[in-house]
């Protein structure tokens, strides 16, 4: 069996989902931040990859042509600020202050917390630390000062449901989000095109060094970044490659059926076990997880939630039509 290198993709939630009480749903009021909405007209592109840099198993493949109609998305990821407003209009407590931890990279924690908070086996990297959500994203004595602009992160795919419903929003489906992030351009690796950093520019929020070990930070940012940082995509969306893993609405399949003919409109099978993220985040690396490419995805338990994943929201009718 060849070897698999590391991945910064964070583990699911270990345990039964139904040991705490079930997050709270809101009737939607459409009373939420529209103003990066962003409208598109739809279409059909080329949806999926056969890049050769490809992770075995996340069914990015085959190139497919899908059609989506028309629909709005947010130019960036919901923040901070955003999330706070919401949270102090319902008094909503997220699944991660539930279930009283969530998982932070371990770098990130002062020493003693390190030693006392559990890892996975498999992802060392990443510690489960009592205390740690959206308002304290490093577990107990940290908070958001100078992130107020920054994404939202340690929320499950469930309270991304309860925002989105609160706002009278939904999360994208995974086509919506892929002909979205790819800004108009045809068959290309990164939202703007096929070199990751073009004359020497950054171009997203992502690990440089060694991972774990050691992060440079030479694009500026060794955790998260201001939703708005780094240039927009041809449709004038920010941050769809790195930064955080983001939600969306479909159901995780790997389904070879789809290599035949044109999908209209696809949003997934209808039940399962695990929900799509997409876009990478601040820990990924081309030497062991490229998936901040465009066409790239992953998945997680609807409950999970870490210090690298947040959701932006899309609308079936842009606001205020």
């Amino acid at each position: 069996m060849p070897h698999m290198p590391p991945h910064c993709c964070p583990p699911g939630r270990p345990g039964d989902p139904s040991a705490v009480p079930a997050p709270v749903a809101f009737e939607g009021n459409g009373q939420g931040d529209h103003a990066s909405a962003i409208r598109l007209p739809g279409g059909t592109f080329l949806m999926g990859s056969e890049d050769p840099d490809a992770n075995p198993g996340d069914g990015e493949g085959p190139v497919r042509e899908v059609t989506v109609p028309p629909f709005a998305i947010d130019a960036h990821c919901v923040t901070n600020e955003r999330f706070a407003t919401f949270i102090e209009a319902t008094g909503y407590r997220t699944e991660a202050e539930l279930f009283g931890w969530s998982y932070v990279f371990a770098a990130f924690l002062p020493g003693e917390l390190r030693r006392v908070s559990p890892r996975p086996k498999s992802t060392p990297w990443w510690c489960g630390v009592q205390g740690a959500s959206w308002a304290s994203p490093e577990g107990p004595g940290s908070d958001l000062s100078g992130r107020s602009d920054h994404p939202v992160v340690h929320v499950s795919w469930t309270d991304a449901s309860a925002f989105c419903q609160w706002e009278g929003a939904r999360l994208p489906t995974e086509a919506e989000w892929e002909y979205a992030a790819r800004g108009g351009l045809r068959g290309k690796r990164f939202p703007w095109g096929d070199e990751l950093t073009p004359g020497g520019e950054h171009r997203c929020n992502i690990w440089q060094g060694r991972f774990p070990s050691r992060n440079t930070a030479e694009d500026g940012y060794a955790g998260t970044a201001p939703v708005t940082a780094y240039r927009p995509n041809g449709y004038g969306l920010h941050n769809v490659a790195g930064n955080v893993w983001e939600w969306c609405a479909d159901w995780w399949a790997v389904d070879p059926s789809r290599a035949e003919g044109s999908c209209l409109n696809p949003a997934g099978p209808g039940n399962g076990t695990a929900r799509v993220l997409r876009g990478g985040s601040y820990l990924c690396h081309d030497s062991y997880c490229n998936r901040y490419r465009v066409a790239a995805r992953t998945s997680n338990s609807p409950d999970s939630s870490s210090g690298n994943t947040g959701f932006r929201v899309a609308w079936n009718t842009p606001p205020g039509s």
